[in-house]
């Protein structure tokens, strides 16, 4: 049975939607308010911390993906250029670096404008491409910044989408 097809009656405020797949997948998750829920989920690499957020305002739900990153302070400069070149090869979200927070972040939003609602099947996409981006560049990342690699170096290491079957 489709993800959806259990709300078809239903109209379910997208952060009901959001715990209910967390329930299903049993990742750890805390209802913050009613408009938002942190998650954890663990990847291959690490356990990233996944937050998403319904605006009234905008009418946008809002995925904030994120893992500490302390990279050293010479290395900046090569970690920024290292984002625009992955954020070049993201359709959906964009990757951004908050030092002050100390924290690689992957942000994503869906508009639902017009009283539109998403889908339980949109809302686990989001999820699942914030954690497959996050994995999928999360080396090339390490490389910029520890291995002080150049971006372009970095970048090769990226694992693409896997198509079909082997």
């Amino acid at each position: 049975m489709a993800l959806s097809e259990q709300y078809l009656t239903e109209d379910l405020h997208p952060i009901d939607i959001v715990e209910h797949i967390a329930e299903v997948q049993e990742w750890d998750f805390d209802r913050i308010a009613d408009d938002q829920i942190a998650m954890a989920i663990e990847g291959q690499w690490r356990t990233y911390s996944i937050t998403l957020a319904w605006s009234h305002y905008d009418e946008t739900l809002r995925l904030i993906c994120t893992f500490e990153m302390e990279p050293p302070q010479d290395r900046i400069p090569a970690l920024y250029e290292g984002l625009n070149a992955i954020n070049d090869q993201c359709w959906a979200g964009a990757f951004s670096y908050w030092a002050k927070q100390r924290l690689m972040v992957y942000k994503y939003g869906l508009v639902l404008s017009g009283g539109q609602t998403a889908s339980p099947e949109q809302i686990d996409t989001m999820i699942t491409a914030a954690v497959l981006s996050a994995e999928r560049y999360y080396p090339a990342i390490q490389l910029m910044v520890w291995a002080e690699k150049s971006p372009h170096d970095a970048l090769q290491i990226a694992m693409a989408e896997a198509y079909g079957r082997a």
